[in-house]
């Protein structure tokens, strides 16, 4: 899915997207669960020199932290019980193109020293690997958490921290973009109306009253789900607040 959008902040976003895009500059993104912040990082990747290598996306809070090394660097034959190959790891994968760690603020502070050296040497060092390999990959980060607060509490290195944030991106809540609600609302409305093979043809007046004044706590993934629910639900030809 593209960034749609009518409020003016985000459009200035998407251009700042846009320019620092060209560039080789690590880039934060943070906001909410749920704005879009992959989505931006996508938006950056397309917008770049990069657009046709590998856009490797992985995110730190899925992946158990023992398992999180060897998946971003790889590792040797005989590195550890059951590594009966070599394999390489997302760096390696991502070799030319651009590495998105969603959620970095879960990664743990060790591996977060391995990210550093990426960073500043352009080089990855597999598990049990005697030798490290050269990669040439641009870092983009995101974060539902406030990284300065993460430094001072000693859960985030300082200097990864300003490593990653040459270049910060904050993507607002959907609930500071009003007019973007309605928008995103037929957008999906649209989507699922096709998917459902349902005739649904809009949202009624107080079904859009609803919309506007819900706080959406789970931003634009909260908004998608309620409306595939409305029309599952739905039985008339608009939706109706007792379908929201």
């Amino acid at each position: 899915m593209d960034i749609v959008t009518t409020d003016n902040k985000m459009k200035e976003i998407i251009e700042l997207a846009k320019t620092v895009s060209h560039s080789k500059a690590t880039v934060l993104i943070h906001g909410e669960s749920g704005t879009g912040k992959e989505l931006m990082a996508s938006l950056i990747h397309q917008n770049s020199a990069r657009r046709n290598k590998p856009f490797v996306a992985i995110n730190c809070a899925a992946i158990p932290e023992n398992l999180l090394e060897s998946e971003l660097f790889g590792y040797e034959r005989g590195a550890f019980t059951g590594a009966v190959n070599n394999k390489a790891g997302k760096f390696e994968i991502a070799n030319g193109g651009t590495i998105l760690l969603d959620e970095i603020s879960e990664m743990d502070i060790r591996l977060q020293a391995k990210l550093l050296r990426v960073i500043q040497e352009g080089e990855v060092d597999r598990i049990g690997g005697q030798v490290s390999k050269k990669v040439d990959i641009r870092i983009l980060a995101t974060s539902n958490k406030n990284l300065s607060n993460c430094v001072k509490d000693n859960s985030f290195r300082e200097d990864l921290f300003y490593r990653l944030n040459v270049v910060n991106i904050k993507i607002p809540p959907l609930r500071d973009r009003a007019t973007d609600i309605v928008l995103l609302s037929k957008i999906f409305l649209d989507k699922y109306t096709k998917e459902n093979n349902k005739r649904i043809k809009g949202f009624s007046d107080e079904a859009i009253n609803c919309l506007n004044s819900h706080y959406w706590p789970g931003n634009i993934r909260e908004l998608e789900n309620i409306v595939e629910r409305a029309v599952v639900v739905n039985r008339f030809d608009y939706i109706q607040p007792s379908d929201i």
